[in-house]
């Protein structure tokens, strides 16, 4: 009994927890579909909310862009009629203009025809008086002839007249006639040859100026810069220590084997090579060259490198003479000259080039003989070797003259060579007319402006001392000068220059010019005044 009371009272305790359970999970349930009836509700509110609160933003943007859109229109419009405005009062101003024009050609027009039919007038009055004249002159003919008619009767009466007078006869009388006239010819005949020498002296003069110009005007040729360095460039500044080489090394053998000295400083990515003899200076940069891009740099491939370039500067010594002696056309010559006009190339004097020296020199001095009728290709010759010896005289004694005359005989060239060479700079006097021909010529090439550094540093500043000298006047603006330094143009200021003032100027600059400067020829002083005014038209 007590055991079913107990398993009674477990089965109600376990039915109460169960129950109890039961109940707690429906409360629960209860309570959660609550909450989560709740929360609905307001997560939907706060949706509306947010489509109300869209469409009211999309609202007012379609407003803002609905304004922006009507202020932009309205702008393009304002602007649209500003440029037609624009536009429009530009072809006004251009109808103007062109009207303006037209009536210009109108007035010049109608002047013109005015002009014409004033001309034609004048012309029908001068045929009036003209023919006139013409009458008059047929009406005086005719009185001379009967004048000179009467005159020779007279003559042939008077003489009948002073034979029988004087009681000589026809012969005697001519004789005397004739000695009085030759005395009184005399003095006359020696004025006459005395102006004839002068006349023909200033006429040798200009002739030998229109000869030079002639040669001048038919060959022209460029300048070149003296140097007396060249610059090798470098890939980057490390290529400096490898031409250097280890304690020096290096750089020790290239002076060596090239007699030049290499020269490296503060001067990023490059080399400077610096020697008087130019020939030395081509070979060590063509080493320098070679062995820059071949990146081997030591003494054995810098010795078999010098004597690559060596010999490569031979074959172009010898092409460069061959191909001055073709340009000129003198024929043959002696090998050994070849190589020597080659060497010419790397000769300089004063910034100028010596094979092109004595280029210009040969094609002046052949036009000279072409238009004297002289030899030619013998002038030519002549002023291609004149300078000769300067492409020895880095190895032989004296001066280029001598070394040239010495070369020239040693390979028998002709004595009108050796005689230009030899007087080409008055050294002795020239006994051949091509010799005189060649000096000219090489005083032309050498003087020219340009020709020569020196020439032309002398020459900019004679032009700029002109400017300085026309600067320091009061009341000067500008001042150039023009045509080679034959002309100053002074533009001066108007408010401080009257025109009376301008010709004092011009006379006082004229004063000063002759006597601070030392000029050929003659210069001519131009000052400008003028006022300009100007006006927009809108």
């Amino acid at each position: 009994m007590q055991e079913i009371n107990l398993f009674i009272g477990n089965f109600l305790e376990v039915s109460i927890y169960i129950i109890t359970s039961i109940l707690l999970i429906f409360v629960g349930v209860g309570i959660g579909y609550f909450v989560f009836h709740k929360k609905y509700e307001k997560a939907g509110k706060s949706a509306q909310k947010l489509i109300e609160d869209a469409k009211k933003l999309a609202e007012d943007n379609r407003k803002n862009m609905l304004v922006e859109t009507k202020q932009e229109i309205y702008r393009l419009k304002q602007e649209n009629e500003k440029e037609i405005r624009n536009l429009r009062n530009e072809i006004e101003r251009e109808i103007k203009e062109r009207r303006r024009n037209i009536g210009e050609l109108e007035n010049k027009l109608a002047q013109r025809e005015e002009r014409l039919d004033n001309r034609s007038a004048n012309l029908d009055k001068r045929e009036e008086v003209l023919n006139l004249k013409e009458q008059k002159n047929d009406e005086r003919k005719n009185m001379l002839d009967k004048q000179y008619s009467k005159v020779e009767e007279l003559i042939v009466e008077q003489s009948k007249k002073l034979l029988e007078i004087s009681g000589l006869d026809v012969e005697e009388a001519k004789k005397i006639i004739l000695q009085r006239v030759e005395d009184e010819m005399t003095n006359e005949i020696a004025i006459l040859i005395k102006d004839a020498e002068e006349r023909a002296r200033m006429e040798a003069g200009r002739k030998a100026q229109s000869l030079l110009a002639n040669a001048i005007q038919q060959y022209a040729s460029e300048t070149v810069t003296e140097k007396t360095i060249s610059v090798v460039p470098l890939p980057n500044d490390e290529m400096k220590g490898r031409i250097i080489g280890r304690e020096g090394r290096n750089i020790r053998a290239i002076e060596a084997n090239t007699g030049v000295d290499i020269i490296i400083d503060d001067t990023p990515e490059a080399v400077v090579i610096s020697c008087f003899d130019p020939i030395r200076r081509e070979i060590a940069r063509r080493t320098m060259e070679a062995l820059i891009a071949d990146g081997r740099i030591q003494p054995s491939r810098i010795e078999e490198l010098v004597a690559k370039s060596k010999k490569e500067m031979d074959i172009e010594l010898r092409e460069t003479g061959e191909k001055a002696v073709f340009e000129t056309g003198i024929g043959k010559i002696h090998p050994e000259l070849v190589k020597l006009i080659g060497r010419l190339k790397f000769r300089t004097s004063y910034g100028q080039n010596a094979l092109s020296h004595s280029l210009e020199v040969a094609f002046f001095s052949g036009k000279l003989a072409a238009e004297i009728g002289e030899n030619e290709v013998m002038a030519r010759r002549a002023g291609l070797l004149h300078d000769i010896g300067k492409a020895a005289d880095h190895e032989m004694e004296g001066s280029h003259v001598d070394i040239g005359l010495e070369l020239a005989q040693r390979f028998r060239e002709h004595p009108v060579v050796i005689d230009s060479i030899g007087s080409h700079h008055g050294d002795r006097e020239p006994k051949t007319i091509i010799a005189q021909l060649v000096a000219a010529a090489d005083t032309v090439s050498a003087a020219r402006p340009g020709a020569r550094s020196e020439s032309l540093e002398n020459y900019i500043k004679r032009l700029t001392k002109l400017e300085e000298i026309c600067n320091e006047f009061k009341g000067v603006d500008k001042s150039y000068a023009l045509q080679a330094g034959r002309e100053i143009r002074i533009l001066v200021r108007p408010e401080e220059i009257d025109d009376l003032q301008a010709h004092k100027l011009a006379r006082d600059i004229r004063l000063k010019v002759e006597n601070d400067i030392n000029y050929p020829g003659t210069i001519k002083v131009t000052v400008i005044r003028e006022t300009r005014v100007h006006e927009i038209a809108k």
